[in-house]
């Protein structure tokens, strides 16, 4: 990406921000800014960047959608919408409206309005990625696996719906952001995950994804630097992606937590993602952010599986377990228990809670891994295989095929040919 495509996709949001903010619509806005870049694209090759690329963006902008509205006026000899939508005194309006475009950032509230509850978490995820994270569709399509016409279908759909849920005229307050904060948090998190570990495909990370959601909590941590669940969500992101150059292997296999080279993570990232936490934690009301950022700390600062505080762990899951009652929290939670007290006890924690994943591949991983650790290795090899049979990313599915194969390869002579023999 040039330095001119960066500067731009870091305009867009705010300049769609301050647009939605004036005609209370969402894809009328988004044409009128895409017309704007490519003219930013087209001109200031030539002409230079001006001194203030985004009163630039927002005049040309304003001009296009002046210009629509007029004309689907003339149409519709309509002239009350011309009246509604563009004031008499046109050129003292616009100009009023883009020098207080200046001096205030509207992308959060447009970060805010693709994340509110009336959307399912998939279209909100797509609408983010378009409208504040400036991916093209065909980019969010890609990174979804599916058609371009389908996911501009399903954005066309998301629009509609905000649009229905009605576009507010003046920014949310403080305590309307505090409410649906918890939306918002949510779809950077699914943002991040689905970067982190795709849920399909052959990529074991899309480090685009990531970088995103990275980039967006980073700018609401900015604009909400006192809510200590948006630093707990960034530290989250922080401390994962430091371990992201040691997640592959020379022929870019996946390489589990604890097979990792630790001296190959970012340090930088763990300081910062850890500091963040401490800050978070300091202001009294604890999230399962922060808590889910605490236990990926403690795996960051330790310097091998055997040497991480499992105990802390499993103290801390406890905690979550009591916010997050989700059958994700309690696989992670039974594994951590299962380092401290053994693959057993791992393994009845597992059985306690397996018809809340049923047919979940992540639920037979879980169980192959600790039947391995058990030396269960016919059960495990069964178990790996089942997970791989369950998973549709490509990556996930070769590292249980191969660990199927290694377990296998340790059973005894004698119980290898049992377990291969015709009964």
């Amino acid at each position: 990406m040039t330095s001119l495509e960066s500067q731009l996709r870091a305009l867009a949001p705010r300049v769609l921000g301050a647009l939605v903010r004036r005609y209370r619509e969402l894809q009328g806005c988004e044409d009128a800014l895409q017309e704007a870049l490519l003219a930013a694209a087209q001109q200031w090759p030539r002409t230079g960047v001006p001194p203030e690329p985004r009163a630039w963006l927002i005049h040309v902008a304003n001009r296009k959608m002046v210009d629509r509205l007029r004309q689907e006026a003339a149409e519709r000899q309509r002239a009350e919408v011309v009246a509604s939508w563009v004031p008499v005194d046109e050129q003292l309006a616009l100009a009023a409206d883009e020098a207080l475009a200046l001096e205030r950032d509207d992308s959060l509230d447009l970060l805010f309005l693709c994340c509110q509850p009336s959307l399912t978490a998939a279209s909100a995820i797509a609408l983010t990625l378009r409208a504040v994270g400036g991916l093209t569709t065909a980019e969010i399509a890609r990174a979804f696996l599916v058609p371009e016409t389908t996911m501009a279908q399903r954005l066309s759909r998301a629009r509609q719906t905000v649009q229905e849920a009605g576009v507010a005229s003046e920014p949310l307050t403080p305590a309307e952001r505090r409410a649906r904060l918890p939306s918002v948090l949510r779809v950077l998190s699914l943002i991040f995950s689905e970067g982190w570990v795709p849920s399909s495909g052959e990529a074991v990370h899309r480090v685009d994804l990531a970088n995103e959601a990275i980039r967006l909590t980073r700018s609401l941590r900015s604009a909400m630097p006192g809510e200590p669940e948006v630093m707990g969500l960034l530290a989250l992101m922080l401390l994962t992606d430091a371990r992201r150059d040691s997640r592959t292997g020379p022929s870019g296999e996946l390489i589990p937590l604890d097979a990792q080279d630790r001296t190959k993570w970012n340090r930088l990232q763990i300081e910062e993602g850890a500091a963040l936490i401490e800050s978070a934690f300091s202001q009294g009301a604890v999230g399962r952010f922060q808590l889910q950022a605490a236990i990926a700390a403690l795996h960051d600062e330790a310097s091998s599986t055997e040497s991480t505080d499992w105990v802390q762990i499993v103290a801390l899951y406890g905690v979550l377990a009591r916010i997050d009652d989700s059958p994700m929290v309690a696989l992670s939670q039974a594994i951590a228990v299962a380092m401290v007290e053994g693959p057993r006890e791992g393994l009845r924690r597992l059985e306690e809670m397996g018809p809340r994943l049923v047919g979940d591949y992540r639920l037979e991983a879980a169980r192959a891994h600790l039947l391995e650790r058990a030396g269960e290795w016919v059960e495990a090899a069964a178990a790996y295989r089942r997970a791989a049979a369950g998973t549709t990313s490509v990556p996930e599915r070769d590292y249980l095929v191969l660990r199927a194969a290694l377990v296998e390869e340790r059973q005894p002579l004698t119980r290898r040919f049992a377990s291969t023999s015709p009964r």
